[in-house]
């Protein structure tokens, strides 16, 4: 399953948001990787996410393989578009 979704949060995707995306991800079983600009990295390492260096307004694609995938992709979906606002 792979959704696409763009960074809303002004700061893009710094160290905090990137901490609360990668706990989240880390609470599903199914194998979650984020997607831009030709990298791959697991959604479940903020070190991962920090790397790319997403900005605000930044289309980027989660890509969600597993048994809870339908569940996760809801979640996280709803977590990017409120702003990492739990």
């Amino acid at each position: 399953m792979e959704l696409l979704l763009k960074i809303k949060n002004a700061e893009g995707l710094h160290a905090r948001p990137a901490g609360i995306l990668a706990k989240k991800a880390a609470e599903f079983q199914s194998n979650i990787q984020i997607s831009v600009g030709g990298q791959v990295k697991s959604a479940k390492s903020i070190m991962a996410l920090m790397s790319l260096g997403l900005k605000k307004d930044q289309e980027f694609k989660l890509i969600i393989d597993g048994p809870d995938a339908d569940n996760a992709s809801r979640i996280l979906a709803e977590l990017v578009n409120n702003e990492f606002k739990a």
